[in-house]
């Protein structure tokens, strides 16, 4: 049986252009240049004998006929990546894990030698961003977010529950314990927002209003501030364990509460991928340590 298909390039380069809406970012994905998304992409417009993108303000957008091709398309490629993966005897290919800026930093990237040498026929890109990546336009595989309540918007695994403490630098109290008078002394770091620093003190018991401005910055950059002897961080342990055990920040007091969580969302087609799903039970049985009764605050 004959069919009609087009260039399998083709056929990529306006999925992936398709699904970003821009070609820059689909040659991003795809790994070529700008141009050569666009000389696909025209030459299969001509193909077809119809328009699959017109001009946007920011990028392209894709035409009534561009969006229902797109929709078809998707899965047939899914399912033709699906085939091929299935066929190798060990995970392979790329991975792309979208995580909070200190939990990659302080949690992954410390892990990502023994992933190598776990998983070494996965190429895994990490990206650090605050911003949740579009799992449905497959700008991640994988992503890495902090909830206070609510449910998510993908499929998920609780990936920390750590509790919150205050810490110092070494040496940056008297007597390393946080006292009441330190909070209206010393600058107060924080890696959360609202100020959680009035959730702790109430916690605590202690008697004392707060400054009117207590630092804010964002948390890889509180966390750095506190380890540099800047103020003290109050912030989840899960994104301190590496600076405690190499005696940069000491917890100056044994009161913790939790707030919230960071949770593993997993995009629905690429979650059924074989190498999606090997790094997603990797990091898990990695992170066993950081969820649960294994780390209990006390308050």
């Amino acid at each position: 049986m004959s069919r009609n298909l087009p260039p399998l390039n083709a056929l990529r380069a306006f999925e992936a252009a398709g699904r970003h809406e821009s070609f820059s970012r689909a040659a991003d994905e795809l790994g070529v240049s700008h141009s050569a998304v666009s000389r696909h992409v025209r030459g299969l417009e001509q193909r077809l004998g119809v328009q699959l993108f017109r001009d946007a303000a920011r990028g392209v957008a894709l035409t009534a006929e561009g969006g229902h091709y797109l929709q078809r398309i998707t899965p047939a490629l899914d399912v033709i990546g699906e085939a091929t993966e299935g066929l190798a005897d060990t995970p392979a290919g790329r991975v792309v894990l979208n995580s909070e800026p200190v939990f990659a930093a302080k949690i992954f990237v410390p892990l990502m030698a023994k992933f190598q040498r776990d998983l070494p026929d996965i190429e895994l890109r990490l990206v650090g961003s605050n911003e949740l990546a579009d799992l449905d336009r497959y700008e991640a595989d994988l992503a890495i977010r902090y909830a206070k309540t609510g449910e998510l918007e993908y499929p998920s695994d609780l990936i920390s529950d750590a509790p919150i403490y205050p810490f110092a630098a070494p040496g940056y109290l008297p007597d390393d314990v946080l006292r009441p008078e330190h909070l209206t002394q010393l600058p107060l770091l924080r890696d959360r927002g609202p100020n959680i620093w009035i959730d702790w003190i109430a916690l605590a018991g202690f008697d004392v209003e707060l400054p009117d401005s207590p630092w804010r910055m964002r948390a890889a950059l509180a966390l750095e501030a506190a380890v540099h002897g800047a103020g003290i961080y109050l912030g989840a342990s899960d994104g301190t364990h590496l600076d405690e055990s190499a005696g940069r920040l000491v917890r100056v007091s044994s009161v913790g509460f939790r707030q919230g969580s960071f949770h593993l969302l997993t995009s629905g087609q690429a979650g059924r991928r074989k190498a999606v799903r090997s790094v997603r039970t990797w990091l898990l049985d990695h992170t066993r340590a950081l969820r649960g009764a294994e780390n209990q605050p006390n308050g």
